[in-house]
């Protein structure tokens, strides 16, 4: 009974971190507006927000001092891509949905060995999360 148990449970564990894997791969933190092209010239257009509601939505979730925004297009949707620096120094890419002002993507930007910068994670924070 003991080993039938430990196997269920083995059983159990293993299908909680299969589905934990998958929805975390299909986490692509969708935002409203759609981007169909690369003309990023013609993304400023599309915003629905302004580039001082993305910073004001972005420091609420990050307090620090913003360094950089733009609007880019990220897995297909159009964001504002805010870069704030925090008081310990370090910079976060915070990613504000530019048709609603939702945070969809809270990461740390890192260097490399040559110097070149990588997105490291999302610090937790999905599409949806609360602070």
């Amino acid at each position: 009974m003991k080993r039938m148990m430990t196997v269920i449970g083995g059983v159990v564990l293993t299908a909680l971190i299969a589905i934990g894997g998958v929805s975390a791969k299909q986490a692509k933190h969708a935002g409203s507006i759609q981007v169909k092209s690369d003309d990023e010239a013609a993304f400023a257009g599309m915003a629905k927000i302004s580039l001082d509601s993305a910073v004001n939505a972005a420091m609420q979730a990050v307090p620090g001092k913003a360094l950089k925004v733009e609007l880019e297009n990220e897995n297909g949707y159009l964001v504002y891509g805010v870069e704030i620096a925090k008081a310990d120094k370090q910079v976060v890419d915070v990613k504000v949905d530019a048709g609603n002002g939702k945070v969809l993507k809270i990461g740390t930007d890192q260097k490399d060995n040559e110097g070149r910068e990588g997105e490291d994670s999302d610090n937790g924070r999905e599409e949806g999360d609360e602070k």
